[in-house]
């Protein structure tokens, strides 16, 4: 199979491109296996298409011998069409703000808790993974976040709503590696969170040394949890009670970041269950990672293929999404 040349580059393009399932089956195909179709179970690729079930068929010996294209993705043991899945990709990764759950549910023709399952596992397919460590000038910043009581239903403020300022709200932390200064942009800045349990000395440090090489220069707010890291960092601190910024030193990309991310939240999800606030994170960092460049232009095209290229073992069960396989947020991570 050979993927056609005519790629989608809007949405509706996009829906028009992915209504047949041939295509669709075509360009996952030319994605996932470039170098030809491989048996998930084995590995080889001495299989045959059967066109008439739209799956593959292994020639070696084993269980499960016949596979689909969903095998292994998020997509597995889905009864949805790929043409909706796909559309509902596009959408996830072009909108700046997000998507809501109800208006995949009103576009797509599907029931809002499937549509809200699939958001998650578009999400799963949105996370980085990488163990790189970031260098350079790197800031590091940490904020609550939680759903204003105004937005919420009343049995929800009832349950969620106990105290005032950050008691009800979940502390996340951020890591932003700058990217290069000057006109020629070619490496835009990046970032990285984590959930965090709390605000302590011990928990922030931890993050910082696991996703910041030893040696780079360390920019900070005023916090006495990053005290003591001078050792191994170029650490400089800005005190926001007296400057926001002195020089290089400063947390305005965080801080932007921070503020991105609260509108998504707040202006599209409204409010966020603490238990799976760190999907929404990838969603928002994979945007704002993938966001292009003058010089380097990255279109929803792109970003869409992006997000497909991690669809491969990332597959997620309901049971696990809701909790109810015993799995805690911690394990999530």
């Amino acid at each position: 199979m050979k993927p056609r040349n005519d790629f989608p580059q809007t949405l509706l393009e996009a829906i028009r491109y992915f209504s047949n399932i041939d295509t669709c089956i075509e360009f996952l195909v030319s994605q996932r296996w470039p170098d030809g179709v491989t048996c998930p179970i084995c590995g080889t690729q001495d299989v045959h298409y059967l066109a008439n079930q739209r799956r593959w068929k292994c020639s070696n010996p084993h269980s499960l011998r016949q596979f689909s294209i969903k095998v292994g993705t998020i997509f597995e043991d889905s009864p949805i069409g790929l043409d909706k899945w796909l559309t509902a990709t596009w959408m996830l990764a072009a909108c700046k703000n997000g998507i809501s759950s109800y208006e995949i549910h009103r576009g797509l023709g599907v029931t809002q808790k499937t549509a809200w399952f699939m958001m998650h596992r578009i999400r799963k397919a949105m996370q980085d993974g990488s163990f790189l460590k970031f260098a350079g000038h790197v800031e590091v910043d940490e904020t609550f976040i939680g759903g204003k009581a105004r937005n919420m239903h009343m049995d929800v403020k009832k349950r969620r709503i106990t105290g005032s300022g950050p008691t009800d709200k979940t502390a996340v932390f951020g890591v932003l590696e700058r990217g290069d200064e000057g006109k020629r942009k070619i490496n835009h800045t990046k970032v990285r969170t984590a959930v965090v349990s709390d605000r302590k000395k011990k928990t922030l440090q931890a993050e910082v040394r696991a996703n910041v090489k030893a040696g780079s220069a360390l920019y900070s707010d005023a916090l006495m949890s990053y005290n003591g890291l001078e050792a191994e960092y170029a650490h400089q601190v800005v005190d926001h009670a007296v400057e926001y910024v002195r020089g290089k030193v400063h947390t305005n990309g965080l801080e932007n970041f921070w503020s991105l991310t609260d509108r998504t939240i707040g202006g599209t999800y409204v409010s966020v269950e603490p238990f799976h606030l760190f999907r929404y994170l990838d969603e928002q960092s994979f945007r704002f990672n993938n966001r292009g460049t003058r010089y380097l232009p990255v279109n929803d095209a792109d970003r869409f293929k992006m997000v497909v290229g991690g669809i491969v073992g990332k597959r997620l069960t309901f049971d696990e999404l809701t909790g109810k396989d015993g799995t805690t947020q911690a394990e999530c991570f």
